[in-house]
């Protein structure tokens, strides 16, 4: 089982949840988040005096699945998200070890 965590831009996670039910991820988690990459934020300007938001807004999405769908999963994410701009994102693949669904006792691939 493979965990996949991407950071993508706030406007593109409905695209990217539809991308994803479109290649059988059942479960999904969906945290708000704040940060930079090589953009290192920008300057706006507010009532005439300029400001630095270096802490962009963002969505961490994290997903786990089955060796046999890793790469659909990721394709999706990728294709979804993508914009083609700065600021875009990442996607993280990690290794789980285990899965146990809470309501059943459930483990492994059953549990996801």
């Amino acid at each position: 089982m493979k965990k996949i965590e991407a950071i993508i831009k706030p406007f593109k996670l409905d695209e990217v949840k539809e991308a994803l039910q479109e290649v059988g991820v059942q479960g999904i988690t969906v945290t708000e988040a704040k940060g930079f990459g090589r953009q290192k934020g920008h300057t706006e300007l507010y009532r005439g005096a300029e400001y630095v938001v270096d802490f962009l807004p963002k969505v961490k999405i994290e997903i786990v699945v089955s060796e046999a769908r890793l790469e659909a999963s990721v394709d999706a994410i990728q294709k979804a998200a993508r914009t083609g701009r700065i600021g875009d994102g990442k996607i993280f693949i990690l290794n789980v070890e285990e899965a146990i669904r809470i309501r059943t006792g459930e483990t492994g691939a059953d549990a996801i």
